[in-house]
């Protein structure tokens, strides 16, 4: 398919448009339902072994906590559906109608999994039920977190782009703390029988009533100017036909994501288990864990981000992923040795290290690899395509454990998604628009 030259439209605003919305408030305005989605998944990840008794029957708690971790993966699969119909959807209509549309799609599956009775109630429609309402948020996500990135960039300037986009990760670090510290206060007052029996469902009655102050923030965001100076955006049929012809770039961006994504919910969604079910550790010190990573991943991440402005993408990226590559298993094979809380703290603080440095360059670069009149749309198929992969995480890591009798596989699995990263950046390049012109 020809391309016809696009106009100037690279991810970053001019002062004109600068005067016509604050970006801190601009920020925070589009974070907030990023967070929201973070958070459900947290909240299903710190649960899942209550989550596994409540709708998947099985006399063996492994199996039960395998079936849950399967059913929190399944969402991810419906991302890259999401990802394309949606992703096309928002490419034509405006980046702040998207924002609006996945904030209610999040919303309906949110309240399915809060409100459904257990299986010992409804029997086999409580799993069916959960199910559902994990494929409409995986759908929803598909696009949420692109969108999110794009228009970030999108309101950034050249020279903080990295910065500005980097609150896009740092707002998730956010849902994980907010996860954690109503978990590690429901611990305290609840008995751990009645946090398996109901208790587990307060965390999501709560994300379902800040739903209504989420909508309120989004409903007042401006379009962005990048996208209103492209004068004819694509039909759902021509970017299809873009995809295609810019194969190599969503190939590229997959493997970059899985690192980010890999590490991500090693250190986050999969740590309580991890710390509980594997080490033996109490929940309560998981989750305190758990807290910790998210706070220093949220000083971290624009930390990082505003030195991939300073220093270029690359050098971040490449330093990043070796250090993960030589570091993440024999990290894992020393905790395993002598689990301990404070062994447990050390190693997922530096993982978390790791983690924002790389995603402090991958994800602004990858707003800068995908040609603006598909951003969206490409920046979220790479994205969802390589969380079909590391969103599986908790349950590659259980069954990998359970196939090998090694505890610390979790840190070989991150080693292999580094290398991928690794790859990626050293064959990654910016999009250039002279390119695209046949």
């Amino acid at each position: 398919m020809t391309i016809a030259p696009e106009p100037v439209s690279s991810p970053s605003t001019s002062a004109d448009h600068q005067r016509t919305q604050s970006p801190v408030r601009a920020i925070i305005q589009v974070t907030s339902g990023n967070m929201l989605e973070m958070y459900d998944f947290m909240v299903f990840g710190y649960y899942a072994a209550a989550i596994g008794a409540a709708f998947f029957p099985s006399k063996d708690p492994s199996a039960q906590l395998l079936q849950s971790f399967a059913t929190f993966g399944a969402g991810f699969l419906m991302r890259p559906l999401g990802a394309i119909i949606l992703g096309a959807y928002v490419d034509r209509i405006g980046r702040r109608k998207g924002l609006l549309l996945t904030l209610a799609l999040m919303s309906v599956g949110t309240l399915s999994l809060t409100l459904t009775p257990g299986y010992a109630t409804i029997g086999f429609i409580a799993p069916f039920l959960i199910l559902c309402g994990r494929l409409l948020q995986g759908f929803s996500a598909g696009v949420e977190l692109g969108s999110t990135s794009v228009y970030l960039s999108e309101i950034a300037t050249e020279k903080t782009r990295g910065f500005v986009v980097a609150f896009q990760s740092a707002s998730q670090q956010v849902a994980v703390m907010a996860a954690a510290a109503i978990g590690v206060t429901l611990t305290a007052f609840i008995e751990p029988g009645q946090m398996a029996s109901w208790g587990w469902r307060i965390p999501l009655l709560i994300g379902c009533l800040i739903v209504p102050v989420l909508f309120f923030l989004r409903r007042n965001l401006k379009e962005t100017e990048s996208f209103e100076q492209i004068h004819h955006h694509p039909t759902f049929g021509e970017t299809l036909s873009a995809l295609l012809k810019d194969w190599r770039v969503c190939l590229t961006g997959i493997m970059m994501v899985l690192m980010t994504t890999t590490s991500f919910y090693v250190i986050t969604a999969y740590t309580p288990a991890f710390g509980h079910a594997v080490l033996h550790l109490s929940s309560r010190d998981a989750l305190v864990v758990t807290l910790c990573v998210g706070i220093m991943n949220f000083v971290a991440l624009p930390v990082f981000g505003a030195l991939s402005d300073r220093i270029g993408r690359k050098p971040l990226l490449i330093g990043s992923t070796i250090l993960a590559i030589a570091t993440a298993w024999p990290a894992m094979k020393w905790l395993t040795a002598d689990p301990s809380f404070i062994h447990l703290m050390v190693v997922e603080l530096w993982l978390a290290l790791i983690y924002s440095a790389y995603n402090g360059g991958a994800v602004p670069f990858l707003t800068e690899i995908v040609p603006p009149r598909i951003r969206t749309t490409g920046f979220s198929l790479a994205y969802s395509l390589a969380t079909c992969i590391g969103g599986f995480t908790p349950a590659i890591c259980t069954w990998l454990i359970g196939a090998t009798h090694d505890r610390s596989m979790p840190g070989l699995w991150l080693s292999l998604a580094a290398v991928c990263g690794l790859i990626a950046t050293l064959i990654a390049r910016p999009y250039d628009r002279k390119r695209s012109v046949s």
